[in-house]
């Protein structure tokens, strides 16, 4: 019989809940369960996709092109495994998904309610996804925090669920234990009270996870428990973590899983030791690396080498960890705006000091200049370089005007009028444009590319074919392709299709220059660090680092 674990949230936001969700997935599989975890929105939007990264962080996409909150990534690179549009719901989805079932007459002409009805889809959902997945333990992250309005009607699902099938279901609170006073102890109550608005929603947690700067004591856990009615060894001591990755290793320290499968009255099978003893052996050759890599990141999402908001590049940020971990290097990332590199040409040398840049993905003008120069810069000074997405294309832009010399050679995205496009929309696209079909026009989830032989790229694959997530409006303009590689740039991975009419589409899917000209300057239009995990990086992130490494 399935199992279902919730995770909420108390206090405030941002303390990790999608990490717990992630940590308690991988320690069941250790138990030799079979999870999946499922992201619940408390957002109107239908996906993720329109939300500003300023404001939300990244969005993250899907095999199947579902554009979600980046704590789906999260769940991925803990799980080495592909999730699909099953595990993703926002608050807009399941109104959506209601308003269509009451127009095509589901309900057979009943007044369709918030109350059951929305809770009654919220399970639906969960059952939906279990069944794709085939999971033992489906477990599901409820966004937002306990109190708020928007996520009441998510723990309405709980409480149904949890009336139907009592044994089945638990639920756990990942709650912030401030740090202060004069004695600068941590402080419980505002955990009591998030407690106290679940009760009220007629909910009960059997497990609290404490966030904190440092490890919970005894006398915190016990007045947590005596106040909130749970036992002390049911709140789980959960201290801040440099690598996130140490997270199951720390709740297993507390017999988390032991404790987990007790109560939903599952059996202790066979511990798997050796997929434990991997996890843990990664860990502990993390910690003894000394070994540093210097590497920048040339964006818009930040100021003066400080992020706006730091989950704007969550899974640039993992990739490069994956790689630089499993090479043995400690890596070191400075955030450059690229605004800073538009108003000052000198501030470009800075890049010397650095044995790798990544140009990561975007959307507008804002710094579009600034990130050419920086490619430039990098092209002429055989600093290795990694474009990806808006990168590929700008490193496209740069090398069309200063190699190929198209004067004023542009993306249309920005200059509609250029006399170059190198980077257009194609013309299948510019009908669903005219007529405001953004969705129509965009490529995205996995696709096909098709590697060149003796390339960086076939270097790092070892493949002829590869299968790689998207999310981009904008290509590589065909009729451009053959001035681009008359002068040196290599299409070393295309997607390529036959057409209705007969006529071949070849697109760029990875461009490079070769290696006796720069030792690595490779850009890619789709996003490799979205199927990057802890435990399989990704061969072309592990590639950049090797090269970068030897500067």
């Amino acid at each position: 019989m399935t199992k279902y674990i919730f995770i909420c949230g108390g206090v405030m936001s941002g303390v990790g809940k999608g990490i717990a969700t992630a940590s308690i997935a991988r320690i069941l599989n250790w138990y030799g369960y079979r999870t999946t975890c499922i992201k619940i929105d408390p957002y109107v939007n239908v996906d993720a996709g329109t939300m500003n990264p300023i404001e939300h962080g990244e969005v993250f996409v899907l095999k199947d092109g579902t554009e979600c909150d980046q704590d789906m990534g999260h769940y991925e690179r803990f799980l080495d495994v592909e999730l699909t549009r099953a595990n993703y719901m926002t608050t807009g989805s399941i109104y959506l998904s209601l308003i269509q079932k009451e127009r095509s007459l589901y309900f057979d002409g009943k007044c369709v309610e918030v109350v059951p009805h929305v809770p009654l889809e919220v399970i639906e959902k969960i059952d939906k996804a279990q069944r794709i997945t085939r999971a033992d333990v489906v477990i599901t992250e409820i966004g937002g925090t306990v109190g708020e309005y928007q996520n009441l009607i998510f723990l309405e699902a709980v409480r149904i669920l949890k009336l139907r099938k009592p044994d089945d279901v638990i639920l756990v609170l990942v709650s912030y234990l401030p740090y202060q006073g004069e004695g600068m102890e941590l402080k419980t109550k505002p955990t009591q009270y998030a407690i106290r608005s679940l009760n009220s929603a007629g909910l009960q947690p059997d497990f609290v996870l404490a966030r904190a700067i440092h490890s919970l004591d005894e006398p915190r856990k016990w007045k947590i428990a005596f106040n909130c009615n749970l036992k002390p060894q049911d709140v789980i001591s959960a201290p801040d973590e440099k690598n996130i990755y140490q997270i199951p290793l720390n709740f297993e320290k507390d017999d988390l899983g032991k404790k987990i499968l007790k109560k939903l009255k599952l059996p202790i099978k066979n511990f798997s030791n050796a997929n434990k003893l991997k996890w843990a052996k990664r860990i502990e050759r993390i910690s003894n690396l000394n070994n540093k890599i210097q590497l920048a990141v040339v964006g818009k999402y930040f100021q003066s080498g400080k992020f706006v908001l730091a989950d704007a590049y969550i899974s640039v940020i993992e990739a490069v960890k994956h790689a630089s971990w499993y090479l043995g290097y400690l890596p070191h990332i400075d955030w450059l705006n690229s605004e800073d590199f538009e108003k000052d040409n000198t501030k470009l040398v800075v890049l010397k000091n650095y044995q790798g840049v990544i140009i990561p993905g975007g959307f507008g003008k804002r710094g579009v200049e600034g990130k050419i120069k920086a490619i430039k810069f990098c092209r002429e000074n055989r600093i290795p370089l990694l474009g990806l997405c808006y990168g590929l294309q700008l490193m496209v832009v740069e090398f069309a005007r200063n190699v190929c010399h198209l004067k004023g050679a542009h993306t249309t995205e920005i200059d509609s009028k250029t006399k170059h496009p190198v980077i257009d929309i194609l013309e299948s696209q510019k009908n669903l444009l005219r007529e405001k079909l953004y969705g129509g026009t965009m490529r995205l989830g996995n696709w096909p590319c098709y590697i060149k032989k003796n390339t960086i790229a076939h270097q790092a694959y070892r493949n002829y074919v590869a299968i790689e997530r998207h999310r981009h409006r904008y290509e590589v303009n065909p009729k451009y392709q053959n001035i681009l590689q008359e002068n040196g740039l290599i299409f070393s991975g295309i997607y390529k299709e036959k057409r209705k009419d007969l006529s071949s589409l070849v697109l760029a899917e990875i461009i490079e220059l070769d290696q006796k000209v720069h030792p690595f300057f490779v850009g890619t239009q789709f996003h490799p660090e979205f199927k990057s995990t802890f435990l399989s990086p990704h061969p072309l992130f592990l590639k950049f680092i090797l090269n970068a490494g030897r500067k």
